[in-house]
């Protein structure tokens, strides 16, 4: 399915002066209607597409008769503003709010006029979803992981091309069960309004609330662990506040099976332009290594091997503050990415 591609404001509002310029000239009879309103469809202002579910934020034409008198315009309750200049009585020209709600709701749109009152079943979709991430990464077949995120209305949740089974879901936050088969798959959530995929695979996790494989970080650096509801995915990251030209050193481990990987990725945030250089493998001296510079924002990095000194191993990741002033910075959702 598609994501939704609103249209711009402008786009819209000078197709819909020219629509309504076309209808009112065509009106023949001004007088106020003196019969209670009908609802007969809704269509898309741009296309004047019918249409039986509409989006946040886009205009929409409604057809009918009795109109005129109209005082009210309600989808789901919600009671939305519209202009009175592009009212007819057998067409009214709306944008539906922002803020009108999509969950447990009448899926009915309602106008009331002087004469009375009339209801028609109309959908209000939430945004397409958004996949913020899923712990733990390295879940096996059959067990059962966390997909957090934003409007999973009624989601569809797909490991690759397999439907997984949904345990549990609010609009923020999906439990399902990985189907077999899933290993080094993408996660898509899916709903009446687009879809949302997640940007790293099943299985490819370094470091996802809990380190494999040896990786680890000594606590010598003096780093903390955080669980205050902030992390790029899952619960947990780390941070350290770091002098001017400190470091974080990763453990040294060994890993050479990584021909199904582009290369590694990470989740880092700091103050806005401070900055860290990878140091990758042990090659401090390396002047081609990568600086990153970070916002107040998680932001995921990748690095492919050529990146890396054409990397054909993993054995130690570490960090070394690079603006000379020191800072916080912040860690989490070490991995490695899949070869496209």
């Amino acid at each position: 399915m598609r994501n939704l591609k609103f249209k711009t404001f402008n786009g819209v509002l000078a197709i819909m002066l020219s629509l309504f310029t076309f209808i009112s000239c065509n009106d023949d009879d001004n007088t106020l209607s003196t019969v209670a309103p009908t609802i007969t469809g809704v269509s898309t202002a741009l296309e004047d597409e019918p249409v039986t579910q509409g989006y946040a934020d886009n205009m929409y034409i409604i057809r009918g008769n009795g109109f005129s008198t109209t005082q009210k315009i309600y989808f789901n309750d919600f009671d939305t503003y519209f202009n009175t200049t592009l009212v007819t009585d057998d067409v009214i020209i709306v944008k539906i709010n922002r803020n009108t709600p999509y969950a447990d709701v009448t899926n009915e749109l309602k106008i009331v006029t002087n004469n009375g009152e009339a209801a028609y079943t109309f959908v209000v979709a939430p945004p397409a979803p958004a996949l913020n991430g899923f712990n733990p990464v390295n879940a096996a077949d059959g067990d059962f992981i966390t997909i957090k995120g934003s409007y999973f209305l009624d989601p569809i949740v797909t490991f690759g091309d397999t439907e997984a089974t949904i345990i549990s879901n609010t609009l923020t936050e999906i439990q399902v069960e990985v189907p077999a088969g899933s290993n080094h798959k993408y996660i898509t959530v899916t709903t009446i309004s687009g879809d949302s995929s997640s940007t790293y695979a099943l299985g490819t996790a370094i470091y996802d609330d809990v380190w494999y494989n040896g990786w680890d970080v000594e606590s010598w650096n003096n780093h903390t662990y955080e669980t205050d509801g902030t992390a790029h995915q899952g619960e947990t990251y780390f941070k350290k506040n770091m002098g001017g030209w400190d470091n974080l050193q990763g453990n040294w481990a060994w890993d050479d099976q990584i021909s199904a990987y582009g290369g590694i990725r990470m989740a880092l945030k700091g103050e806005g332009g401070s900055k860290l250089k990878l140091v990758f493998n042990g090659n401090w001296s390396d002047d081609t290594a990568p600086v990153i510079e970070l916002t107040s924002e998680w932001v995921e990095y990748t690095f492919s091997w050529a990146d890396l000194l054409n990397a054909d191993h993993v054995q130690n990741i570490s960090f070394q503050e690079f603006t000379g002033n020191g800072g916080v910075y912040y860690f989490d959702n070490f991995g490695f990415y899949l070869n496209e």
